[in-house]
């Protein structure tokens, strides 16, 4: 495979690159995607809590070091269908004020290269790809469609729906989570016989042992792999990026295969798509004397900028049982923008997987004497309501990724805008009693950001390789190539420059859709 010539190699096959070879399929054009991993294996412990939240089971071997060299352990998966085979699925779109400079409490979030219209067809496509389930006009913050979704709402599970009764009641605008699942329902809302979801609660951070989540590898490099013009390449990771004498133009790709050996691959147009860190890293481990700060890194912005969001998983103790199988169905976004006491935007509210006994008691160290003395774990999980609460994250040059002399992986990071968050927790909070919860009991659920360090939980990582107009303060022009460069493009979330209180996946998906359709034109 190394002596051949492709149009296009891919590195990484996850929300942007799997995404990117599926758009490019049909053109005929040689695609070769690049996978570090190999495939998720199918099997029970797929859906088992302890496997996967406890014992890392799935997790990468990678050690990282933080600002004064702590390692830690990131939350990173390196499989065919990158990090999306754990996502939870909920595909938002940015808010059509996202792609403008908005104040915060804690400072300036800039504004982007494009609009939301310009980026507004391939939300659509993007939807209808990722069989995305919702409905729109329920969610007041959100821009215009120009597609209705795909499928229906799912709909709720009674405890759900009385949540949603009850937030409508207090002058608040729940509206039905969009989410990607192969899911048929019929009209008493029960799955159909043929559904390949059976709406498990096994949603958040679990590889779907029934491939009814719309991940990457299903919806996308799966379908791309039966085009004979499009290879996949696994257990090979990318060391570097080399360039002709010029500097101008990316020659091949350096890579290390599953045996050890190193292989090239040459190619027109390399599309680089590792996720924001790992892409950030390859782009510094790709310097040389024309590039001595690294590929795309005239600016000195490779690396910087590091966004993550400020979330907060919370357990929420319901007066009568939950038996909601799945609770990821509901969102709120009423403060998204600001509140009646606060002019600074607070973040969004959304459901999460129901959480089990033995998440909780993965937990249970965590909520050492505010915990219910009262309730065994069984009881507690047979009665939790679990929110996601979600915050914009600002960019901070001094956030940033760089590799050690050593060729660790080095990530600091410090917290910025945190006050929306915490006033986003108090309406919350304030709201329990009447929402027919323990009041007091908003427990803390580090299980779903990271048992070990906060900054270990990476799974929204974006900013690393941000895009704009000006060469001297971007990497990236709005085609997401490299200025520095002229067949070199970034497709994962390292282009935001800016990450909006939405998780990022369906942005990084529309992106894909929208550089792949240049790269069509570009390549004729």
């Amino acid at each position: 495979m190394d002596d051949q010539h492709y149009d296009v190699v891919i590195v990484g096959s996850g929300a942007g690159g799997g995404t990117l070879a599926h758009r490019l399929a049909p053109s005929g054009k040689r695609v070769l995607i690049i996978e570090r991993g190999g495939y998720l294996p199918r099997e029970r412990e797929n859906w088992q809590s302890r496997a996967v939240f406890v014992e890392s089971r799935y997790r990468a071997d990678d050690i990282w070091y933080d600002h004064e060299g702590r390692p830690f352990p990131p939350e990173v998966n390196y499989y065919v269908g990158g990090n999306t085979k754990f996502y939870g699925a909920a595909l938002f779109r940015l808010r059509p004020e996202d792609f403008h400079e908005i104040r915060h409490h804690g400072g300036l979030s800039p504004g982007w290269p494009l609009d939301y219209t310009d980026l507004e067809p391939y939300y659509s496509q993007a939807e209808q790809l990722y069989r995305v389930h919702g409905q729109h006009g329920t969610d007041p913050t959100e821009g215009p469609a120009s597609l209705p979704y795909p499928h229906p709402p799912v709909t709720h599970e009674p405890r759900i729906q009385q949540l949603a009764d009850r937030l409508g009641g207090l002058g608040l605008n729940p509206f039905p989570l969009p989410i990607g699942v192969d899911l048929t329902e019929g009209p008493d809302g029960v799955p159909t016989r043929g559904s390949a979801c059976v709406r498990c609660d096994r949603v958040d951070g679990f590889p779907c042992l029934l491939l009814a989540k719309s991940d990457a590898e299903v919806v996308c490099v799966t379908p791309a792999l039966r085009h004979e013009n499009v290879s996949l390449l696994t257990h090979a990771r990318v060391d570097r990026l080399e360039t002709d004498p010029t500097g101008r133009t990316v020659t091949e790709a350096v890579t290390t295969l599953g045996d050890g050996t190193t292989a090239r691959f040459r190619a027109d147009v390399f599309a680089v798509a590792c996720g924001a860190v790992n892409s950030a890293v390859l782009l510094l481990n790709s310097a040389s004397a024309l590039h001595p700060r690294g590929l795309a890194n005239s600016s000195d912005v490779v690396g910087r900028h590091y966004l993550r969001h400020n979330n907060e998983a919370l357990m929420a103790v319901s007066r009568e049982p939950n038996p909601t199988r799945f609770q990821k169905t509901l969102a709120l976004n009423d403060w998204y923008l600001g509140a009646d006491d606060w002019d600074y935007p607070l973040g969004g509210i959304q459901m999460l997987g129901k959480s089990d006994a033995e998440q909780i008691r993965a937990d249970a160290p965590h909520w050492a004497g505010i915990s219910p003395p009262d309730m065994p774990l069984e009881v507690l999980a047979h009665h939790s309501v679990d929110f996601w609460l979600c915050g914009e994250d600002l960019p901070d040059p001094h956030n940033r990724v760089t590799v050690g002399p050593d060729g660790h992986v080095r990530l600091a990071l410090r917290d910025t805008n945190t006050e929306g968050l915490r006033r986003l927790r108090h309406k919350l909070a304030g709201m329990l009693e009447e929402l027919g919860m323990h009041p007091h009991r908003l427990l803390p659920h580090m299980v779903y950001l990271h048992k070990d360090m906060p900054i270990g939980a990476t799974a929204h990582q974006a900013g690393t390789v941000r895009f704009g107009e000006d060469p001297d303060s971007s990497a990236l022009d709005v085609n997401c190539r490299a200025h520095d460069l002229d067949n070199l493009y970034v497709v994962d979330a390292g282009f935001f420059p800016s990450i909006g209180a939405v998780n990022p996946s369906l942005t990084v998906m529309a992106n894909a859709l929208r550089v792949g359709d240049h790269l069509v034109q570009r390549l004729g």
